[in-house]
């Protein structure tokens, strides 16, 4: 067998075992999610919801760490800001949730097996797409030495992490004011941003992405789909629209709102969109 041959071996045992780290995952990860819903529409609550998502994180970055089967600096760089990410989101969402006693989004969803079950899929979906330029690059086992890309990614993930800490937690201290009830938050990172933390979600992935791509060849690029999909979710999907809409019904008669709705960049401190 010539060199070449050997190479082109290895290469196709290397996909394979990619492939399969993938797929396990992916299996994993529905798994937990449908689970997840058995035991939420047994119970009708909605509280565990962010905590199964974002532990479902935590654990392929590990699992895809170990499958993979190699243990690069990068990939353990990687590997443990996903795992931060994971535990403040995590636990900063379920103690919110507690403290609430449940979630707006859940409202005509909990007593609905079948389309409490959407929503599960939906965050299996989500995992696994934000998720995969990490899983790819911990099914790597090239170690490429660090370079720019690496360090301008995980300044970007730093960036975006203190950004969506902060704001979670400004918004969190301005709730619980009572001199603040029924009013909204234009104060800290919020008069520069009417989401700023969802400009940190998006930073974060997107830094794990420029990372991740240190290492990445060929259709492995496609994987800035993730950053994408995360950027597209919060912007049109999930978050910002429902925000708005509820906050329009909430405020939009107050001329201090419609100064601060046409003063403060939905999203990005600039340009304007």
């Amino acid at each position: 067998m010539t060199g070449a041959q050997i190479t082109e071996l290895l290469a196709e045992l290397q996909d394979m075992i990619m492939g399969s780290t993938l797929a396990k995952c992916a299996l994993t990860d529905l798994g937990i999610q449908w689970a997840g819903w058995a035991l939420a529409a047994a119970f009708r609550t909605e509280k565990f919801y962010d905590l199964a998502g974002s532990g479902t994180f935590i654990l392929l970055a590990h699992l895809s760490r170990i499958w993979g089967g190699a243990s690069h600096t990068r990939q353990k760089v990687q590997t443990g800001l996903v795992t931060a990410w994971g535990l403040r989101l995590g636990t900063f969402l379920f103690l919110r949730i507690l403290k609430d006693g449940h979630d707006r989004r859940f409202n005509n969803v909990r007593d609905s097996p079948g389309t409490f079950f959407v929503y599960w899929s939906v965050q299996a979906a989500w995992i696994f797409m934000t998720l995969l330029p990490t899983l790819m690059l911990n099914t790597e086992r090239r170690n490429v030495p660090l370079g720019p890309r690496d360090y301008i990614g995980w300044t970007v993930w730093g960036i975006g992490f203190a950004t969506e800490a902060i704001a979670d937690q400004q918004k969190w201290l301005f709730k619980r004011d009572p001199d603040n009830a029924g009013k909204f938050i234009q104060s800290g990172l919020w008069a520069y941003s009417r989401h700023p933390n969802y400009l940190g979600e998006i930073l974060q992935w997107s830094g794990l992405w420029v990372s991740a791509s240190s290492v990445m060849q060929g259709p492995q690029y496609l994987s800035v789909v993730s950053p994408l999909f995360v950027w597209f979710l919060l912007r049109y999907v999930s978050g910002i629209p429902i925000l708005e809409k509820q906050a329009l019904k909430k405020w939009g008669s107050e001329p201090a709102f419609q100064d601060y709705i046409k003063n403060t960049p939905l999203l990005w401190p600039w340009p304007k969109f």
